[in-house]
């Protein structure tokens, strides 16, 4: 903590800190096992998400 810094504003600045640099995604990742099975389908799920979204993008061109 800085000297004239309250806590929420700390608080924040760490959360923000975490967030960018990806501790609590990765932690939420390894919080239980992930089969393989189950790790090919979120990753086809998130494709699927990924390529529909850029397809919605460019029709709204």
């Amino acid at each position: 903590m800085r000297d004239d810094e309250s806590f929420e504003r700390a608080l924040r600045r760490f959360n923000k800190f975490c967030e960018k640099s990806g501790i609590l995604s990765d932690y939420k990742k390894h919080q239980h096992y992930e089969k393989p099975s189950e790790s090919r389908k979120r990753k086809l799920a998130a494709a699927r998400r990924k390529a529909r979204k850029m397809r919605y993008l460019e029709s709204r061109k």
